[in-house]
Formats: structure tokens, C-alpha cells, sequence
């Protein structure tokens, strides 16, 4: 059996080990959490190395894509500096390819291609794909980058003018610690809500889950939410806060969606090609194995 493994700077206590299958292949996907510690991951890293098929680089990118141009992020670079055998992925590839077909193929599922007056994402210049996606599909789109990575209480209006900001940032957030941009650790189990207004005017609430559930508000009533990853407990919380439709772009198994990074290493151990995949192989996978996003109504 093959097995993908992610190492993540996020929360052990969202640990989750299943076998999920492509075709007649099992994979074995595990996802371990080393609790904001950059040393333990990257000794996690370098004892994998060599004795599983794929790894996923959790809680940080090794490199932040924007449109056709790629952007190094020194602190997810570092943690896999000693991995030399096994490919190592953190989910960009599935971020420009799953993420950017999300409502093309959740749509029969909701029952409809959707159409949004006002969505809310909460960071997007690290999900440009789903970034443009949502902006297909909303009349208006609202961007927290500055808003929750910077602490600058500004709203960015349309994709074009994140596309003006990413080209600023990136080359500077590229050098940051990542304790600086993202939440890690025992930050990521605390809600602190933030920017209320800006949520309570969206119909769709969109981006990273650890983003979305640190700084939601309590009433979510009739919102839509895209996101990434959500465990059993997650889905919980935001049926209790009166969601909608819960859309997870990657697929649940035994009551988990795994991150892109967990994700896209699992496709890459089934290939076996001991490289990362291109996007023209990435969606030649998602269409033969029919990888889909999960789509859940939570409330009326």
C-alpha cells in the first residue's frame, strides 16, 4: 500500500490517518499536526524522507502563486530542506486546478451553477484559484488580505485590485516568519471575531478555513461557506451558527476533508511518477477519479 503523508505547523488535535482509494489503488493518508513547532516538523520531514510515497507541506506554502508567477515563502522552503528522495507538495497545484473548477464541479450537486450578490474571502492571495472562482460568481467580492494578515482594518475590492496587492505583498510576506501571517498552533482552536460588518453583508463566505473560524462572527444565518479543511466538530459549529451550504473543496473521508497539501500528496504517491504533478496532470486525475468538492446543506 502506498502511503502520503502531511506534516503540518497546525493543531495535533486535528490529527487524521485513513485509506482512501484511486481505482483499484490504496493509499494510506495521514495527517500529523506538530502544534506551531517548526523544528518538529522539519524533523518529521527529514525522517520521512525516503520511507513514504508523498509528502504535504501543512499550515504553510512553500511558494505563493499568483496568475503565472510563483513566489517563495523562505519559512515553508526551510522546513523541508533535509527531504532529498520523497516529492513534497503543499497543495498549490490543487489550489490552481480542484479550487479554480469548484462551483463547475459542485454545481450539480448544489443543483445549479450559484450567483452571489456579495461574497466575504477572507485571505485570497493564497487561494488565487479559488479566488477566481468565486469572483465568477459574485457580483461583488470583498478581500480580508489586509484585513487579517497585515492587521490593516481595509477592505480590497475585486480581483483585479488583489491581483495589484499580491504583486505588492508577496515578495515581502515571502520573507516573513510564518507565525506572522498565519495562524499556528494553539491559535488556530481560539474564535476571535473580527470585521463583522463585512461577514453580515456576504451572502458567500469564502478562503481558509483556520481564517474563517478564528474571526467569525456568531450569527451566520443563511450564508454559504467555501472553504478547505473542516473535521466532524467543524461542521458542528457552523450548523449551529445557522450556515447554509457547506462546500469543501476537496472531498471527506470518514468525516474529514483533508487539506490541498494532503490532498495533492495522495495523487502524487498514486501516480508514482517521484516528482510533483503538473495542472494539465492534476485535472487529468480529477476528472478520471472524479475527485470532486463536498457539498453539505447544514440548514434550511
Amino acid at each position: 500500500m502506498k502511503r502520503a503523508v502531511s506534516v503540518s505547523l497546525g493543531s495535533s488535535k486535528r490529527n487524521k490517518k485513513v485509506v482512501i482509494t484511486f481505482d483499484d489503488e490504496s493509499i494510506e493518508v495521514e495527517r500529523i499536526g506538530t502544534d506551531g513547532d517548526p523544528n518538529k516538523a522539519r524533523q518529521l520531514f527529514a525522517e520521512l524522507d525516503g520511507k513514504v510515497d508523498a509528502l504535504g507541506v501543512g499550515g504553510v506554502e512553500l511558494y505563493l502563486r499568483l496568475d503565472d508567477r510563483e513566489y517563495p515563502l523562505r519559512s515553508g522552503i526551510g522546513l523541508i530542506r533535509d527531504v532529498h528522495k520523497t516529492p513534497a507538495v503543499d497543495g498549490r497545484g490543487l489550489k490552481h486546478t480542484l479550487e479554480r473548477r469548484v462551483f463547475e464541479l459542485a454545481a450539480s450537486e448544489l443543483g445549479r451553477m450559484p450567483h452571489y450578490h456579495r461574497a466575504f474571502f477572507t485571505l485570497g492571495v493564497d487561494r488565487f484559484g479559488m479566488a477566481q472562482a468565486v469572483s465568477e460568481v459574485a457580483d461583488e467580492v470583498i478581500f480580508g488580505d489586509l484585513m487579517f494578515a497585515l492587521g490593516i482594518p481595509l477592505p480590497v475590492r475585486g480581483l483585479n485590485n488583489l491581483r495589484r496587492l499580491g504583486g505588492i505583498l508577496l515578495p515581502i510576506v515571502g520573507k516573513l516568519p510564518i507565525s506572522m501571517v498565519y495562524p499556528t498552533g494553539e491559535k488556530q482552536e481560539t474564535i476571535e471575531p473580527k470585521y463583522e460588518k463585512y461577514w453580515q453583508q456576504a451572502d458567500l463566505i469564502a478562503g481558509d478555513f483556520l481564517y474563517i473560524r478564528k474571526h467569525m462572527p456568531e450569527d451566520l444565518g443563511g450564508k454559504d461557506i467555501l472553504t478547505n479543511t473542516t473535521t466532524e466538530a467543524d461542521v458542528e459549529l457552523l450548523k449551529a451558527r445557522g450556515v447554509r451550504w457547506l462546500i469543501t473543496t476537496t472531498p471527506r473521508y470518514e468525516g474529514r476533508s483533508f487539506g490541498t497539501n494532503m490532498m495533492e500528496a495522495a495523487l502524487t504517491a498514486y501516480a508514482g511518477k517521484n516528482r510533483p504533478l503538473s495542472d494539465d496532470e492534476l485535472n487529468e486525475l480529477i476528472d478520471r477519479l472524479q475527485i470532486k468538492p463536498h457539498v453539505q446543506r447544514l440548514n434550511p
